[in-house]
């Protein structure tokens, strides 16, 4: 498989020739199909189109998150869609599009006429993000200990583990990805779907790259801040109440 933006797939021919054909029904024009009028040809049923498109869509965004926390987009730098398009394989299009849910949620802003810009952030914008995940899943990590038995907790015992063979990679990237898988299982055991979704947008925000680069990027830093989330799950099981309260404050405070 051809290779996209530093090691990410490329989007299957297939795939592309999909985003060329819902383009098409749209009248959207495509590089090298200037000229092109389509107003005849029998459209694409759109339930079909829709869900392929989407498809694509999401592979582009998550490749751009990836390649965002793994800092190969580097704050303050532009990034057009046509270019991003060329190193995935694909029509600016879906790439546009995924870059435009990126803006929404913080991690770009658009530069009319030339694309998009990383955001630039500093240490006291993550610091104000660790304070306010910890006000929100300090309190509800606790009253969790008081209520959910310890079998329901070893349930996530593989999750743990996987942050920690996450961590042992050194890839930045991956272990982004199981760290927020962890707390997302243990915060979705509330019940309350609204605060799963808050505060996995807000560990998403801390997980972008500062101007001068990544927070962690030493495996030694990583492999650390997994070996937290084996001991928090010791701290549930056994509920003991003021473990957990310390280990969530540390790791928080790591994360700033």
């Amino acid at each position: 498989m051809k290779q996209g933006l530093q090691g990410y797939p490329r989007v299957p021919a297939q795939q592309r020739a999909v985003d060329v054909d819902v383009a098409r029904e749209r009248d959207v024009a495509l590089p090298g199909a200037r000229g092109e009028h389509t107003h005849c040809e029998r459209p694409i049923p759109e339930p079909r189109a829709v869900v392929q498109r989407s498809s694509v869509r999401g592979q582009i965004l998550d490749a751009l998150r990836t390649a965002l926390v793994a800092g190969e987009l580097k704050p303050g730098e532009v990034y057009s869609a046509p270019v991003l398009g060329e190193r995935f394989g694909v029509s600016a299009t879906p790439v546009r599009e995924a870059m435009q849910q990126l803006a929404l949620e913080g991690a770009v802003e658009v530069v009319p006429n030339r694309g998009f810009r990383v955001v630039e952030r500093g240490a006291r914008e993550l610091a104000e993000l660790a304070e306010v995940r910890a006000l929100i899943e300090v309190p509800v990590m606790l009253r969790l200990a008081r209520a959910v038995p310890a079998e329901r907790w070893a349930e996530l015992r593989p999750l743990a583990e996987a942050t920690v063979r996450a961590a042992s990679s050194g890839c930045v990237a991956t272990y982004a990805e199981s760290d927020r898988a962890f707390h997302r299982a243990v915060l979705s055991l509330s019940g309350n779907e609204q605060l799963v979704r808050l505060a996995d947008d807000l560990h998403r925000r801390s997980q972008w790259p500062l101007v001068g680069g990544p927070v962690r990027h030493g495996r030694a830093e990583l492999v650390a801040d997994a070996a937290e989330h084996t001991a928090l799950l010791d701290a549930l099981i056994s509920r003991d109440l003021e473990v957990v309260r310390a280990l969530v404050g540390e790791h928080f405070a790591g994360a700033s």
